[in-house]
């Protein structure tokens, strides 16, 4: 059995666990975005360009809830040696 001590083990998670973030956070904006009633905003929504254009929103706003969603687990993580 393998302990979260650090080393290569602890790297690959922590990669593993980033990654997961990042792709639920860029499907959850994803989610965001397609509910949202662009018709009132667009007049072409169903367009090629449109649909490209959400799909880099939802990756850009993504990554920005994943940037600081794993910040926030990291920093959490290090209160412990406040004490």
């Amino acid at each position: 059995m393998h302990t979260i001590v650090g080393g290569e083990f602890g790297l690959g998670t922590s990669a593993l666990i980033n990654i997961t973030i990042s792709l639920i956070s860029i499907a959850f904006c994803w989610w965001v975005i397609s509910n949202m009633r662009l018709d009132r905003i667009i007049s072409k929504v169903e367009s090629p360009h449109i649909k490209l254009f959400t799909i880099i929103l939802s990756v850009v706003l993504g990554h920005g809830l994943a940037t600081f969603l794993i910040d926030y687990l990291s920093w959490s993580r290090m209160i412990k040696y406040l004490f």
